[in-house]
């Protein structure tokens, strides 16, 4: 028999003894985050679909490729206005820009909110120390995350982004790895992978490591494997209260400045200008990028120390150091 009395008592039974698991719930803070990172991740698509509009109809109407580099600037609207299409093809045009502008005012609004939220977090000013990573990805983030705490090791954070590889084993039978989980947490992964295809393009760690993954697996897994190590990072960032060790101090006050800007801040000129205005020096800027270059090539010679060694079984491989003679 099954009752709702029934029912209650034996989950209180199970709370009383200690076997009722409780499902965290984020805060006010952390769903207002949730909510702001959403509506701007759906902003961002509408506005890919209406460029894309743009795109099949001049596709349609046999126009070759526009010479610019932004078919939405001011020098690509010109070109495009010149261009011989019907007139019902130029109505759907000129009612895909007037849109698009006023996704850029909402885009706007939507990033100054952003930026105002991350400002007083101490979370957002460490994981931004990271390359290739801006205040909307962190934000995006922590909006996810919300406390670090529930996530006792790194593997579970890769796991709630969806990063780790399915794994298909029968009894004792080899395990198979195929591509990645993709259980959770959509809109943070693909922050992740974006971010990941930035820091590949620059020097340091992050850009070593993808080169090393993309010589073996491809481009695209590569990509997702730097994703999965920026998650891995970020966790040991903020359980550990530590700055990215390879972080670069010019540009970290770059992207901090940047982020105050977007949240409204008065600008500064004169002598009120900070460390950020050292970004723009290029002999300054020069000699962080040979501190990434350096790191990286540590990085590269590390584990070209590394050499692949089957187990004893035959069906794993491990990567183990090479002893030096």
């Amino acid at each position: 028999m099954k009752t709702d009395k029934i029912d209650a008592g034996t989950l209180a039974s199970l709370r009383a003894a200690g076997y009722l698991p409780e499902v965290w719930t984020p805060d006010v803070a952390t769903e207002r985050k949730r909510r702001l990172v959403a509506l701007r991740y759906q902003v961002v698509r509408y506005r890919t679909r209406l460029k894309n509009e743009v795109h099949a109809i001049l596709h349609a109407h046999l126009i070759p490729k526009c010479p610019h580099a932004n078919l939405f600037n001011g020098r690509g609207r010109s070109w495009l206005e010149r261009q011989p299409v019907p007139d019902d093809e130029c109505g759907a045009i000129a009612r895909h820009v007037r849109e698009l502008d006023r996704l850029a005012e909402d885009l706007v609004i939507l990033d100054r909110e952003i930026a105002q939220e991350a400002l007083e977090d101490p979370a957002v000013k460490r994981l931004i120390t990271i390359t290739g990573v801006n205040v909307t990805v962190v934000v995006g983030i922590m909006a996810a995350i919300g406390d670090i705490g529930r996530f006792k090791s790194p593997e579970k954070l890769v796991s709630y982004f969806g990063l780790n590889p399915r794994v298909r084993q029968s009894g004792l039978g080899a395990a198979h790895h195929g591509r990645i989980s993709k259980i959770d947490r959509s809109h943070a992964r693909a922050m992740l992978v974006e971010a990941a295809r930035a820091a590949a393009k620059t020097a340091g760690p992050l850009h070593a490591f993808f080169v090393r993954i993309r010589a073996r697996r491809g481009h695209q897994i590569a990509a997702v494997a730097v994703a999965r190590k920026l998650a891995v990072v970020c966790w040991h960032l903020l359980t550990k209260d530590e700055d990215y060790l390879w972080a670069r101090p010019a540009l970290v006050a770059n992207k901090t400045r940047a982020m105050e800007l977007q949240a409204g801040r008065p600008q500064r000129k004169g002598n009120k200008r900070g460390m950020a205005y050292v970004y723009n020096v290029k002999t300054l800027r020069d000699q962080e990028m040979q501190l990434a270059e350096q790191a990286e090539r540590n990085y590269a010679r590390f584990v070209a120390r590394w050499r692949t060694r089957s187990s004893s079984d035959g069906v794993r491989e491990r990567l183990t150091p090479v002893r030096q003679e």
